[in-house]
């Protein structure tokens, strides 16, 4: 009967295993809030596009291909930089090494599922009667035949030993997805650090090179002061003007000598951070200033496509990472179910070590257990709350990621449209201002008004100047970010 029961559970649990049960749940992708389409996305879309027409919910696809996104900013220098960044920027690699990692943990838990077999042997000597008696081991294990020389007894053995634990529950199983799922994951981490070091790159870029205008337009300032000092110099020895004016003109350059300095610190911290996001050390980089740049600032599409949050990393991940915390939930609910291990052994024994692979030395076995917890105290129950807590957490935190993406890209397609329309009109207000500082100074050349006036005008002009250029680079960062919101860029090649 006892016989009977054990055939009847080995071939039910190997029926089990082949049919592929698993208790737990299957993993369903959660559902996540989709709006009808961008509120603040540049206007003139299609009337279909207007009704949120092809808006799907999101689904990750952050392994579409994102393309060099750069290139829309048409910058050859940057272009190169954003090449290296991928291969050697160290967050990047520690991602891909992260990321191997967790494909590594996927293969050792994918072992599981077959049987451990380990090969041993060994040799024993030991005596009696009157004679002490002594002992040789080696590792292994296997079956004993014993041999007997006088008062000693010889022992060899070698066997192959197997172990299998058959998944009637489909905990490994589960295991298995869970460690997928965190592997995917770490790949979306990988796809997200590349995408945040290229961002960051470009970010810094477009501010060493806007400070590169910033000098160039300062030098260029000073370089005028110094003649508007030379004049109030002149004046003043020639009796027609006040020391005041003087002293005015010395400060006015100096300050602007001192705001070129301080240009020259914030032009070196861009260049440092933009050696280490390419990988090298600081004292071993160097970008030429270009002082003619002029940044372009790329047109932002009409009717920008809900498909493009599928590419988001962020997003991605944390999608995956509720697909591994389901997965856990059923590796706890299999430890209310027996589990069973097969064991074998295949060996052999003899007297004398030459006749040790002699077909008669053969032995075997083959055995099976069952186990079974009868009282945990509800440890585990209290697990498999656990586990559905932490999926229940996973998926309010994806569905939070969601939310957020749509935010951040609202946010900078605002950010686009008022730094467009703020542009146009620091534009219009840095020619009236230069124009006004022209007048001023050609007034007091000829005593209409004193020196004040000049100094005022000069330093409208030269900060609506500044504005301005600053004012350019805020739009190519704030590009830079609506790449990183939509994921790599605004084209949906998927």
């Amino acid at each position: 009967m006892l016989n009977r029961l054990v055939r009847t559970l080995t071939c039910g649990a190997a029926a089990a295993a082949l049919a592929g049960c698993a208790v737990g749940p299957n993993y369903m992708r959660p559902s996540a809030p989709v709006a009808a389409a961008y509120k603040e996305q540049p206007k003139g879309q299609s009337e279909g596009q207007s009704q949120g027409q092809g808006w799907r919910p999101v689904q990750p696809a952050d392994l579409a291909p994102r393309g060099e996104w750069w290139s829309v900013f048409q910058d050859p220098t940057l272009s190169a930089l954003e090449a290296r960044v991928a291969i050697n920027n160290q967050n990047v690699v520690a991602a891909e090494a992260a990321y191997r990692q967790a494909e590594a943990t996927v293969r050792e838990q994918r072992a599981a599922l077959f049987p451990a077999i380990d090969l041993g042997g060994g040799a024993t000597r030991s005596g009696g009667g009157r004679g002490s008696s002594g002992t040789v081991i080696t590792s292994g294990g296997g079956s004993v035949v014993t041999g007997v020389t006088g008062r000693s007894q010889n022992t060899y053995r070698a066997s192959a030993n197997a172990s299998w634990e058959p998944d009637v529950w489909g905990r490994i199983r589960r295991t298995i997805e869970g460690a997928r799922g965190q592997a995917q994951a770490s790949e979306a981490d990988l796809a997200g650090a590349t995408l945040s070091a290229q961002g960051s790159l470009a970010s810094d870029y477009f501010g060493l090179r806007s400070t590169d205008a910033q000098i160039a337009l300062l030098t260029e300032v000073v370089d005028g002061y110094r003649r508007s000092l030379q004049i109030t110099q002149n004046r003043f020895n020639a009796g027609v003007a006040p020391h005041s004016d003087v002293l005015q003109a010395q400060s006015q350059l100096t300050s602007a000598q001192g705001d070129l300095t301080n240009l020259a610190n914030t032009r070196a911290a861009f260049e440092h951070a933009i050696a280490v996001l390419v990988g090298e050390t600081p004292s071993s980089f160097s970008l030429p200033a270009d002082p003619n740049w002029k940044g372009i600032v790329p047109q932002i599409p009409a009717g920008l496509p809900s498909a493009l949050l599928q590419r988001r990393p962020d997003i991605a991940g944390a999608e995956r990472r509720a697909a591994a915390a389901s997965a856990q939930i059923g590796v706890q609910e299999a430890a209310f179910f027996p589990s069973l291990t097969l064991t074998g052994s295949y060996g052999f024994s003899a007297t004398e070590l030459g006749s040790l692979f002699d077909a008669p030395a053969s032995v075997w076995s083959f055995g099976g257990s069952l186990a079974q917890t009868l009282f945990d105290a509800g440890a585990t129950r209290a697990r498999v709350r656990e586990a559905r807590a932490a999926y229940d957490q996973a998926v309010a935190e994806y569905r939070q990621t969601v939310l957020a993406a749509f935010q951040d890209v609202e946010d900078q397609l605002a950010a686009q449209r008022v730094l467009a329309e703020e542009q146009a009109y620091r534009a219009q207000s840095a020619d009236a201002a230069q124009a006004a500082a022209t007048m001023v100074l050609n007034q007091y050349k000829a005593g209409q008004v004193d020196y004040t006036s000049v100094v005022t005008a000069q330093a409208t002009a030269l900060n609506a100047r500044r504005t301005l250029v600053q004012s350019t680079a805020s739009r190519q960062t704030t590009a830079v970010s609506l790449v990183q919101a939509l994921g790599g860029g605004w084209t949906a090649p998927f």
